[in-house]
């Protein structure tokens, strides 16, 4: 099965609530590939590469949450494989500095 590869940015109260530490085991529980990182205009932002269904799956948990984030909306477009180069080395899903 090919993969694909999804930029997303979820807006809410998605900062000091745990929600990149939930990307990122959520997305490692699905076998996926990329990052999760704060932005300073207050949403976070990810990149996830896997099998379609298993990204989607990944989406909708983004939509949920951790039980203490308020998600108001997910942004999405399709992702190119160089949105993925901002790993950090040796790891296959990262969180990344806040930009």
């Amino acid at each position: 099965m090919s993969e694909v590869i999804v930029h997303v940015i979820a807006r809410g109260r998605v900062q000091g609530v745990g929600y990149r530490a939930f990307v990122e085991r959520e997305a490692l529980k699905r076998g996926l590939e990329g990052w999760v990182r704060n932005r300073r205009d207050g949403t976070v932002e990810a990149v996830f590469k896997g099998e379609p269904d298993k990204v989607e799956d990944m989406i909708d948990a983004c939509q949920r949450g951790p039980f203490t984030a308020q998600v108001e909306g997910i942004n999405r477009r399709d992702g190119v494989a160089a949105d993925l180069k901002s790993r950090l080395p040796g790891q296959s899903f990262s969180v990344l500095a806040t930009l």
